[in-house]
Protein backbone atom coordinates (compact mmCIF):
# COMPACT_ATOMS: atom_id res chain seq x y z
CA UNK A 1 0.00 0.00 0.00
CA UNK A 2 1.01 3.95 -0.91
CA UNK A 3 -0.13 6.39 1.33
CA UNK A 4 0.96 10.18 1.84
CA UNK A 5 2.20 11.09 -1.36
CA UNK A 6 2.48 14.43 -2.58
CA UNK A 7 4.83 15.62 -4.81
CA UNK A 8 5.06 18.44 -8.21
CA UNK A 9 7.10 17.10 -10.85
CA UNK A 10 8.51 20.11 -13.13
CA UNK A 11 8.07 19.56 -16.92
CA UNK A 12 11.51 17.93 -18.54
CA UNK A 13 12.61 16.92 -15.60
CA UNK A 14 13.95 13.27 -14.57
CA UNK A 15 12.63 12.44 -11.06
CA UNK A 16 13.89 9.34 -9.19
CA UNK A 17 11.93 7.15 -6.98
CA UNK A 18 14.19 4.93 -5.15
CA UNK A 19 13.41 2.92 -1.73
CA UNK A 20 13.92 -0.21 -0.32
CA UNK A 21 12.27 -3.06 -1.99
CA UNK A 22 9.07 -3.60 -1.71
CA UNK A 23 8.33 0.36 -0.34
CA UNK A 24 5.68 0.74 -2.91
CA UNK A 25 8.21 2.45 -5.41
CA UNK A 26 6.08 0.11 -8.76
CA UNK A 27 2.34 0.60 -6.94
CA UNK A 28 3.24 4.52 -7.41
CA UNK A 29 4.28 4.31 -10.62
CA UNK A 30 1.54 2.24 -11.72
CA UNK A 31 -0.84 4.63 -10.21
CA UNK A 32 0.26 7.85 -12.49
CA UNK A 33 -0.93 5.83 -15.90
CA UNK A 34 -3.42 3.70 -13.92
CA UNK A 35 -2.19 0.46 -14.62
CA UNK A 36 -2.82 -0.67 -11.12
CA UNK A 37 -6.25 -0.74 -12.24
CA UNK A 38 -5.52 -3.99 -14.11
CA UNK A 39 -4.48 -5.73 -10.82
CA UNK A 40 -7.96 -7.39 -9.70
CA UNK A 41 -9.17 -5.26 -5.96
CA UNK A 42 -6.68 -2.88 -6.45
CA UNK A 43 -7.89 1.20 -5.60
CA UNK A 44 -6.93 4.39 -5.08
CA UNK A 45 -7.94 7.57 -3.36
CA UNK A 46 -6.95 11.08 -4.07
CA UNK A 47 -5.85 12.68 -7.14
CA UNK A 48 -3.22 13.16 -9.97
CA UNK A 49 -2.74 16.04 -11.82
CA UNK A 50 -1.80 16.01 -15.36
CA UNK A 51 -1.63 19.59 -15.84
CA UNK A 52 -5.06 20.75 -15.20
CA UNK A 53 -6.74 17.43 -15.47
CA UNK A 54 -7.54 14.79 -12.70
CA UNK A 55 -5.94 11.50 -14.92
CA UNK A 56 -9.05 9.69 -12.71
CA UNK A 57 -11.54 11.79 -14.39
CA UNK A 58 -9.64 10.95 -18.04
CA UNK A 59 -10.31 7.53 -20.10
CA UNK A 60 -7.71 5.20 -18.81
CA UNK A 61 -6.59 4.65 -22.52
CA UNK A 62 -6.20 8.19 -22.79
CA UNK A 63 -4.12 8.54 -20.03
CA UNK A 64 -1.79 5.47 -20.87
CA UNK A 65 -1.34 7.50 -24.39
CA UNK A 66 -0.36 10.83 -22.41
CA UNK A 67 1.62 8.76 -20.05
CA UNK A 68 3.95 5.88 -21.09
CA UNK A 69 5.40 3.35 -19.96
CA UNK A 70 8.51 1.04 -20.14
CA UNK A 71 8.79 -2.13 -17.80
CA UNK A 72 11.72 -3.58 -15.72
CA UNK A 73 12.75 -6.37 -18.73
CA UNK A 74 12.77 -5.77 -21.97
CA UNK A 75 9.32 -6.63 -23.92
CA UNK A 76 9.30 -6.32 -27.76
CA UNK A 77 6.48 -7.91 -29.18
CA UNK A 78 8.16 -11.31 -30.01
CA UNK A 79 6.99 -11.85 -33.21
CA UNK A 80 6.61 -7.83 -34.75
CA UNK A 81 9.27 -6.60 -36.63
CA UNK A 82 11.08 -3.48 -35.42
CA UNK A 83 9.24 -1.52 -37.53
CA UNK A 84 5.69 -3.00 -36.76
CA UNK A 85 7.19 -2.91 -32.70
CA UNK A 86 7.42 0.67 -32.64
CA UNK A 87 4.17 1.22 -34.40
CA UNK A 88 2.32 -1.25 -32.29
CA UNK A 89 0.22 1.26 -30.47
CA UNK A 90 -1.04 2.75 -33.16
CA UNK A 91 -2.17 -0.28 -34.24
CA UNK A 92 -3.61 -1.78 -31.04
CA UNK A 93 -5.64 1.57 -30.82
CA UNK A 94 -6.96 1.71 -34.17
CA UNK A 95 -5.38 4.53 -35.41
CA UNK A 96 -4.38 4.12 -38.79
CA UNK A 97 -1.95 5.98 -40.72
CA UNK A 98 -0.39 6.19 -44.21
CA UNK A 99 2.87 4.49 -45.08
CA UNK A 100 4.49 7.99 -44.97
CA UNK A 101 3.44 8.63 -41.55
CA UNK A 102 4.46 5.56 -40.17
CA UNK A 103 8.40 5.51 -42.01
CA UNK A 104 8.47 9.31 -40.44
CA UNK A 105 7.21 7.98 -36.87
CA UNK A 106 9.90 5.34 -36.79
CA UNK A 107 12.77 6.99 -38.02
CA UNK A 108 11.71 9.76 -35.40
CA UNK A 109 10.84 7.44 -32.59
CA UNK A 110 14.05 5.34 -33.25
CA UNK A 111 16.22 8.25 -33.83
CA UNK A 112 15.40 9.73 -30.21
CA UNK A 113 15.93 6.37 -28.38
CA UNK A 114 19.81 6.77 -29.69
CA UNK A 115 18.22 3.23 -32.27
CA UNK A 116 17.83 4.33 -35.42
CA UNK A 117 21.52 4.26 -36.63
CA UNK A 118 21.78 0.46 -35.50
CA UNK A 119 18.65 -0.85 -37.25
CA UNK A 120 17.60 0.97 -39.68
CA UNK A 121 18.73 -1.35 -42.36
CA UNK A 122 16.93 -4.07 -40.46
CA UNK A 123 14.15 -2.40 -40.11
CA UNK A 124 12.01 -5.63 -41.00
CA UNK A 125 14.11 -8.01 -38.65
CA UNK A 126 11.85 -9.17 -35.26
CA UNK A 127 12.82 -6.85 -32.16
CA UNK A 128 13.65 -10.09 -30.87
CA UNK A 129 16.76 -11.00 -32.21
CA UNK A 130 18.11 -7.80 -30.94
CA UNK A 131 20.59 -7.01 -27.48
CA UNK A 132 18.75 -6.72 -24.09
CA UNK A 133 20.19 -3.56 -24.55
CA UNK A 134 18.85 -2.74 -27.67
CA UNK A 135 15.22 -4.26 -26.94
CA UNK A 136 15.19 -2.21 -23.95
CA UNK A 137 15.60 0.82 -26.16
CA UNK A 138 13.27 -0.27 -28.73
CA UNK A 139 10.31 -0.07 -26.12
CA UNK A 140 11.68 3.12 -25.46
CA UNK A 141 10.77 3.96 -28.90
CA UNK A 142 7.49 2.36 -29.21
CA UNK A 143 6.34 4.24 -26.05
CA UNK A 144 7.36 7.77 -27.25
CA UNK A 145 6.18 7.09 -30.58
CA UNK A 146 2.56 7.54 -29.05
CA UNK A 147 4.13 11.15 -28.08
CA UNK A 148 3.37 11.12 -24.61
CA UNK A 149 3.72 14.14 -22.17
CA UNK A 150 5.30 12.02 -19.43
CA UNK A 151 7.27 8.78 -19.67
CA UNK A 152 7.67 6.28 -16.48
CA UNK A 153 10.44 3.58 -16.31
CA UNK A 154 9.96 1.12 -14.13
CA UNK A 155 14.27 0.19 -13.39
CA UNK A 156 14.80 0.17 -16.51
CA UNK A 157 18.19 -1.15 -16.83
CA UNK A 158 18.22 -4.05 -14.07
CA UNK A 159 18.42 -6.74 -16.62
CA UNK A 160 21.26 -4.75 -18.70
CA UNK A 161 24.78 -4.82 -18.78
CA UNK A 162 26.89 -1.97 -17.05
CA UNK A 163 27.59 -0.60 -20.88
CA UNK A 164 23.39 -0.90 -22.03
CA UNK A 165 22.74 0.56 -18.64
CA UNK A 166 24.94 3.53 -19.38
CA UNK A 167 23.58 4.13 -23.02
CA UNK A 168 19.88 3.65 -21.27
CA UNK A 169 21.45 6.61 -18.53
CA UNK A 170 22.69 9.20 -21.28
CA UNK A 171 20.03 8.07 -23.40
CA UNK A 172 17.60 10.48 -20.22
CA UNK A 173 19.60 13.76 -20.92
CA UNK A 174 18.37 13.25 -24.44
CA UNK A 175 15.06 12.41 -23.81
CA UNK A 176 14.26 14.69 -21.03
CA UNK A 177 14.58 17.61 -23.93
CA UNK A 178 10.85 16.59 -24.98
CA UNK A 179 9.46 14.48 -22.43
CA UNK A 180 8.99 14.49 -18.90
CA UNK A 181 10.81 11.72 -16.75
CA UNK A 182 10.16 9.16 -13.63
CA UNK A 183 12.37 6.33 -13.15
CA UNK A 184 12.00 3.72 -10.14
CA UNK A 185 15.32 2.57 -9.80
CA UNK A 186 16.92 0.46 -6.87
CA UNK A 187 20.36 1.81 -7.89
CA UNK A 188 21.34 4.79 -5.62
CA UNK A 189 24.46 5.67 -8.02
CA UNK A 190 21.98 5.98 -10.66
CA UNK A 191 19.84 8.24 -9.03
CA UNK A 192 22.77 10.44 -8.71
CA UNK A 193 23.45 10.14 -12.20
CA UNK A 194 20.80 11.11 -13.61
CA UNK A 195 17.70 12.85 -11.99
CA UNK A 196 17.16 16.59 -11.37
CA UNK A 197 14.93 15.20 -8.27
CA UNK A 198 14.71 12.75 -6.35
CA UNK A 199 12.16 11.11 -3.91
CA UNK A 200 12.52 8.58 -1.01
CA UNK A 201 9.98 5.47 -0.39
CA UNK A 202 9.97 3.49 2.74
CA UNK A 203 6.97 1.72 4.15
CA UNK A 204 4.71 3.10 1.36
CA UNK A 205 5.23 6.55 2.24
CA UNK A 206 7.24 9.10 0.83
CA UNK A 207 10.07 9.84 3.02
CA UNK A 208 11.21 12.68 1.30
CA UNK A 209 11.25 14.22 -1.99
CA UNK A 210 14.71 16.84 -2.95
CA UNK A 211 16.92 17.92 -5.60
CA UNK A 212 18.95 14.85 -5.82
CA UNK A 213 22.29 16.71 -4.76
CA UNK A 214 20.30 18.03 -1.71
CA UNK A 215 19.11 14.99 -0.76
CA UNK A 216 22.43 12.56 -1.37
CA UNK A 217 24.45 15.67 0.84
CA UNK A 218 22.02 16.86 2.72
CA UNK A 219 19.07 14.78 3.67
CA UNK A 220 16.63 16.28 6.10
CA UNK A 221 14.99 12.81 7.34
CA UNK A 222 17.29 10.24 9.48
CA UNK A 223 15.46 7.45 7.52
CA UNK A 224 16.98 9.03 4.25
CA UNK A 225 20.48 8.97 5.87
CA UNK A 226 20.54 5.66 6.66
CA UNK A 227 19.08 4.28 3.32
CA UNK A 228 21.81 6.62 1.68
CA UNK A 229 24.94 5.37 4.18
CA UNK A 230 24.02 1.82 3.55
CA UNK A 231 22.28 1.24 7.34
CA UNK A 232 19.44 -0.44 6.10
CA UNK A 233 18.41 -1.59 2.43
Amino acid sequence: MVKNVTMDIPKNHVVSVMGPSGCGKTTFLRCINRMHELIPGAKTEGKIFLHNDDVYDLNAILVRLKIGMVFQRPNPFPNLSIYDNVIAGYKLNGIKLSKKDKDQIVESSLSKAALWNEVKDTLHKKGSFLSGGQQQRLCIARAIAMEPEVLLLDEPTSALDPISTASIEDLLSELKKNFTIIIVTHNMQQAARVSDRTAFFYLGELVEYENTRKMFTEPSDPRTQNYITGRFS
